[in-house]
């Protein structure tokens, strides 16, 4: 019998027919395209054409109108029917953009680009981080620079563009002006939405341990056109637009992680109960059981901790919830790495072997402690907007 949780009781028509869905999609399905770094295509047309991709864009634009609880638990589902982040990823990376779009495009670019990402059309991929800046974002040296005319000139580079090599176009944060003694440092950056198939884009994918399916990449610009009808919401603002989708897209990983955090604890189990050494199952013994059973507890709070972060974000809107969004993505992404780990030394020399999968469960939740704001990160907002601490960054 699968191990229980009881949020797993809301939204259960929805999270059954991923299920149905996932189940089309086998272990081996996921270990092949993550060793030949291919991407999961048929797995993207299958979600978009189910409609899952539109959930989260408004009806008026061709989508479902949902909540983000909703596409919560679709990811949550996903993740945990065994695809991990290679399947998570190949299709959150598109909505990433939405939230942005939706609260501060033009009327012309929501009509334009959001029943698009809704039917699966159109690929847009999120580039903010840069090799010298990191998280400190108000570093950012990608410049667009005004030419007259409306006209401008990208020029930089991006780093860790997840799904560049898939995608259509990029929301990027770039430069177009420099703060000025006294002013806010994240001033004068905009978000601008542009082609990335284009002879002035070069693109070169980072070989990484992990989440091969979904490549990521270099991005480089060298004058780049873009025009003001490419801005999204108001120039100079953009990294405050940016905080809508930063707080889904924590949202969003959470999910990904409790669902990875689940299937880890279920094989785990499963396998501690079927194991026999000294006739006797291995979990039998305390030092199996006690740390499967810990992690069932983290589970468990990092699940009420998101849920109730999506429910905030819904009431109050996406720039409203960043300790809650903050602290939804450390419990579950702490909670998850936790789970594969324990089902590693559960599973003992075997973890090693790619059939059973634990591995790759291992190394992509790893990933979700870092990316896309690492733990410590998070531990200093938590400490400056909760504790009033100082700032130390």
């Amino acid at each position: 019998m699968p191990v229980q949780f009881p949020h797993l009781q809301d939204n259960r028509e929805l999270r059954e027919s991923i299920r149905a869905m996932c189940s089309k999609f086998s272990l081996e399905y996921w270990e092949q395209h993550d060793w030949d770094d291919e991407f999961p295509e048929e797995f993207y047309r299958t979600f978009a054409d189910n409609g899952y991709l539109g959930v989260l864009v408004p009806e008026e634009y061709g989508g479902g109108g949902g909540q983000i609880a909703d596409m919560c638990a679709i990811l949550e589902e996903v993740a945990a029917s065994g695809g991990a982040m290679n399947a998570c990823s190949t299709v959150h990376i598109p909505m990433l953009s939405l939230a942005a779009i939706t609260a501060f495009g033009t009327e012309e670019q929501r009509r334009e680009v959001l029943p698009k990402i809704a039917s699966g059309d159109l690929y847009v991929t999120f580039g903010v981080t840069e090799p010298d800046a990191g998280t400190e974002t108000s570093k950012i040296r990608t410049f667009a620079k005004d030419v007259g005319n409306g006209q401008y000139l990208l020029n930089g580079g991006k780093v860790w563009n997840s799904g560049a090599l898939r995608g259509d176009k990029i929301m990027v944060l770039a430069r177009t002006s420099t703060p000025g003694d006294g002013e806010p440092k994240a001033g004068g950056l905009t978000l601008f939405l542009t082609d990335l198939k284009a002879d002035t884009v070069d693109i070169k994918p980072i070989k990484k341990i992990a989440r091969n399916a979904v490549a990521s990449a270099e991005v480089f610009f060298s004058d780049h056109p873009l025009s003001e009808a490419d801005i999204v919401g108001e120039k100079g603002r953009g990294f405050y637009h940016l905080l809508h989708s930063l707080n889904s897209e924590r949202l969003l990983l959470a999910s990904e992680s409790l669902g990875m955090g689940r299937w880890a604890l279920e094989n785990a189990t499963r396998y501690a109960k079927e194991r026999e050494i000294f006739d006797r199952p291995i979990g039998q013994n305390q030092a199996v059981a006690h740390p499967l059973a810990k992690s069932f507890l983290e589970l468990l709070g990092a699940a009420q901790v998101l849920y109730h972060a999506a429910d905030e974000y819904a009431a109050k809107g996406a720039g409203e919830v960043g300790t809650m969004a903050n602290a939804a993505k450390y419990l579950a992404s702490e909670a998850a790495f936790a789970c594969a780990d324990h089902a590693m030394q559960t599973f003992g020399g075997y973890s090693f072997a790619r059939e059973y999968h634990i591995g790759r469960f291992w190394a992509e939740s790893r990933l979700l402690r870092i990316a896309p704001v690492n733990n410590q990160m998070v531990l200093n907002y938590i400490a400056e907007r909760e504790l009033q601490l100082p700032r130390s960054y």
